[in-house]
Order: structure tokens, then sequence, then C-alpha cells
């Protein structure tokens, strides 16, 4: 499967927040990824179901909303009306994860769970068969421009042989620090979507980015 691409927004101009989705969707990346903080579950406010409805109105790619905040549960339908396709949580901040996990999908998207780098990966263990992803997080959730921890690679590798052994089809994504020094790491781990913020913003336009990061994904690939 090709390396998907998938950029997070944090770095963008917010007074020009449609039109760098739309530039995105034209330099194809795979998906765009909206880093929705809330100042309780990590020191930073950011996105909320208003300004990623405003955006779905002008693009046609695929949203997935990171949703780092506490009682995600209650917001969930607020991300599904904006048009997420696919909404990541932290189990940390759920009461009941498997009942959210399953909530996610009721409401008609795709379910992620995103690891810190202290959370283990037996937390998920037990609700595969209610998955669509898996996000390795390669900084401390929070902020953009972090850099990449290069310590999360054999988590990435065991998490990719636990998928293998449930045989569920689910996407290992990594987010955090991921550029044209740092993504073919997470590759060679085993996996498959990488987000990449503030390194992406660095390269001379977007497709040239969208294209360097993939074609070194596939180099790197196991």
């Amino acid at each position: 499967m090709q390396p998907k691409i998938v950029p997070s927004v944090l770095p963008a101009d917010y007074a020009r927040l449609g039109e760098d989705c739309q530039a995105l969707e034209a330099a194809g990346v795979d998906r765009i990824q909206w880093d929705a903080m809330d100042g309780m579950f990590v020191p930073n406010l950011t996105f909320g179901p208003d300004v990623i409805a405003a955006c779905r109105r002008v693009c046609d790619v695929a949203f997935e909303a990171h949703l780092m905040c506490e009682r995600p549960e209650e917001l969930l339908p607020r991300y599904a009306e904006a048009g997420c396709e696919l909404t990541i949580v932290h189990p940390e901040t759920l009461r009941q994860p498997h009942w959210t996990y399953a909530h996610i999908r009721e409401l008609g998207m795709r379910t992620g769970v995103a690891l810190s780098p202290g959370t283990p990966l037996d937390v998920i263990e037990h609700c595969l068969d209610l998955v669509d992803l898996i996000l390795v997080m390669t900084v401390n959730p929070g902020f953009g421009g972090q850099s990449y921890l290069a310590t999360m690679e054999p988590k990435i590798a065991q998490a990719r042989a636990m998928i293998a052994a449930s045989g569920y089809d689910i996407e290992l994504e990594v987010d955090g620090g991921i550029g044209p020094d740092t993504i073919g790491g997470p590759a060679a781990a085993g996996a498959d979507v990488f987000v990449s913020g503030s390194a992406l913003w660095r390269y001379p336009s977007f497709a040239e980015g969208v294209a360097d990061l993939r074609a070194r994904a596939i180099a790197a690939a196991p």
C-alpha cells in the first residue's frame, strides 16, 4: 500500500485556512488532520468543529480530527457533523473506551486511537475489532514544531506486529516531528500514514513536500 501523507494544519495561516486546505488538496495529500486541543488535556487551544465545518465547505479531501481534550465523547457528534471522516481519541481521556470507539463508528466516522509516548500498546489490545487506525505519537501531544522521538520506533514496530497478528485492517499512523530527515525511521518500523506539520510548510511548495515525503517513506519501507 502506498504510504499516506497527512498534513497537520497547525502551522497554517489561520486567516487563509480555507485556501491552505484547498492548496493541500491540490498537492495530493491523502487527508488533512485537525489537532483539536482544549487547554485541559494539553496546555494549548486550537480548532473547534465550527472552524472545521467552514473549511469542509471549500474542499473534498478527507478530514481527520485528533481530539486532544478531556471528555471527547461529549464532542463526537459535533465533529461528525463538521465532516470529519475519522476521529482520533486518547484512551487516557475516556471513561468508557470500548463504548467510545463503537460510538465513533455509529456516528459514521472511522475510529482512531492515539497513544502518547508514555501510553502502552496494551490499552487497545482487546479493542482492535473497533479500531481503524492506531496513532503512535512521536512527540508529546500539545504543540507543533517539536523534535521527533526516535525512541518510539520500537513501539511502532510492536504496533505493526500487533496489527498483523490481529488480522484486522488497521492503519498505523505516526505524528510528531515527521519531516525529510525523520520519516525513514517510522516507515522502516512499519508505519503507513505520516502526519507532517512544520516540516511540510518549509518546502518550496506543498506538492514538492508531499512528493518528497512519500518517496522517502516508500524507499524506507520494509
